[in-house]
């Protein structure tokens, strides 16, 4: 195991950039956000990440349990729109996609879409026979253009998205005033002890469109606050399973309203009290 592993960054997000609103605490237990009045958001979603079913030694199917019920939970008090599950969703073994799939993450009282990981090891065709579309996608939703890309392969590899395919998607959003990038992999790497990989041409590529408010990872289940690239936030919400990270399990809310100002903060879903814990 590496010592990245028991390294647990977290604690407050800063205030994001112009667009969007300060973001709320790190670990607010979402029952705690007062109810909102009048009319809601245009759009409101969930994005979790690593999950890691079927990895030796964890209690995954009740990790999956969990997060079935404490989404589905959100939605019956405030309603999202669908779930975005941001890779790792099995641990080395692809075979368990289908299973995953159609005895959990079925079972959300909303639509949800997933983007590989580097421990899904699924190629192409593969995760469209399990999903129903390529690892590299995009959609819109009332207004707010998505754009998922894989970030590993069927080795576990670390690698940069596919810029060209990121660039033809933009493309199509240019119109749009939010569009939100999803990658499991980080493009950069802020914490030395994270083996992220270094993307500067995805970076500046990221950069050069107005429109792309925020990018979500995955990967680092120690880190679930915001980072910057220049002014560009990037948020990481922890993890679903697995046996290392965040002393809790949770997953991010985001909400865009009607004038396109965004709100996102973190839900610490297990609503485990146990805070900054490092072994030596």
């Amino acid at each position: 195991m590496s010592n990245r592993r028991f390294f647990l960054k977290s604690g407050l997000a800063a205030a994001v950039v112009a667009g969007l609103s300060p973001v709320l605490p790190s670990f607010a237990e979402e029952n705690s956000i007062p109810a909102t009045t009048g009319k809601g958001p245009k759009l409101r979603f969930a994005i979790a990440s690593d999950g890691h079913y079927g990895q030796p030694g964890t209690e995954y199917k009740l990790h999956h349990e969990n997060i079935v019920k404490w989404l589905n939970a959100s939605h019956e008090q405030n309603p999202l729109n669908f779930v975005i599950i941001n890779g790792d969703l099995v641990h080395d073994r692809p075979e368990l996609l289908k299973e995953v799939k159609k005895d959990y993450y079925d079972r959300l009282k909303v639509p949800f879409y997933a983007v590989p990981g580097n421990h899904d090891h699924a190629d192409t065709p593969l995760w469209k026979s399990v999903f129903g579309y390529e690892d590299d996608f995009s959609f819109e939703k009332n207004g707010v253009g998505f754009v998922l890309a894989n970030t590993s392969d069927t080795k576990g590899t670390y690698r940069c998205p596919n810029n060209d395919f990121l660039k033809q998607e933009l493309d199509k959003f240019k119109d749009l005033k939010t569009v939100f990038v999803v990658l499991h992999i980080p493009p950069h790497f802020w914490v030395p002890e994270s083996p992220f990989v270094e993307c500067p041409d995805t970076i500046k590529l990221l950069h050069s469109y107005a429109n792309v408010k925020a990018v979500f990872h995955g990967h680092d289940h120690s880190l679930d606050a915001v980072f910057y690239t220049d002014k560009l936030p990037h948020f990481f919400d922890a993890h679903i399973g697995g046996n290392w990270g965040t002393a809790y399990k949770g997953y991010r809310i985001v909400e865009v309203d009607e004038n396109d100002k965004i709100k996102t903060y973190q839900v610490n879903a297990s609503q485990s009290p146990l805070l900054n814990e490092t072994k030596f």
